[in-house]
């Protein structure tokens, strides 16, 4: 199972209206009610700055294959994941409930649903067992386990710590959550976006779905 666990934060929209007005050195305790229009203002006009002195850290359990899709965003992002050259345990492959059909008009997405045979079924069970059977063979018999996970599929789950800006994960949200994107790394975004609208209420509101 995929999943995102809120780490640490640092700040809220108070933070995001203390950054902006401190251009005229004003500091605010607060955050009042009409704070809520200049947020709304620096969203709608690009401002982002503000919104890079508040930031997140989740802890993030997918496949490999979502991972190396969500790694691709760097900018004010900072990533660490578990690495299979220091640990060896039995590794956890995710499964695949529902397999989707390729779109006739387009080289990526999906479309449909495609059902597997008995014997096709057999054959994915039976290879991707192979591969931990193989690894943990391999890590028997003293190879290197920088070696050994060369035989693990990409179903493999990895964990990972990924911190950054609000502004950052907005972004990252702002592309991955939206209807077209592919729906496995859809369902790590939506628990993101979950979670930073839960913490920066006022600033998630008018930074989720900006110019997507």
């Amino acid at each position: 199972m995929m999943q995102v666990e809120l780490v640490d934060k640092m700040g809220s929209d108070l933070s995001v209206v203390n950054a902006a007005r401190v251009s005229y050195a004003k500091f605010k305790d607060e955050f009042e009610p009409r704070d809520e229009k200049l947020i709304k203002f620096l969203a709608e006009h690009n401002h982002w700055s503000p919104f890079a002195h508040a930031s997140l850290q989740f802890r993030i359990k997918a496949p490999v294959f979502v991972a190396r899709q969500l790694v691709k965003h760097q900018v004010g992002l900072v990533w660490n994941e578990v690495s299979r050259r220091y640990v060896s345990n039995d590794p956890e492959l995710y499964e695949t409930k529902e397999w989707r059909g390729r779109p006739e008009d387009s080289k990526q997405g999906s479309a449909g649903i495609v059902e597997l045979d008995l014997t096709d079924q057999h054959m994915l069970d039976t290879v991707t067992q192979q591969c931990l059977i193989i690894y943990n063979t391999m890590i028997s018999k003293g190879i290197a386990p920088e070696q050994a996970r060369s035989v693990l599929p990409q179903s493999m789950m990895t964990e990972w710590i990924w911190s950054g800006t609000l502004y950052a994960f907005a972004r990252v949200c702002n592309l991955r959550c939206a209807k077209d994107t592919q729906q496995e790394t859809q369902q790590v975004a939506d628990q993101i976006r979950d979670l930073c609208a839960e913490q920066f209420p006022i600033s998630w509101k008018y930074l989720h779905g900006l110019h997507s």
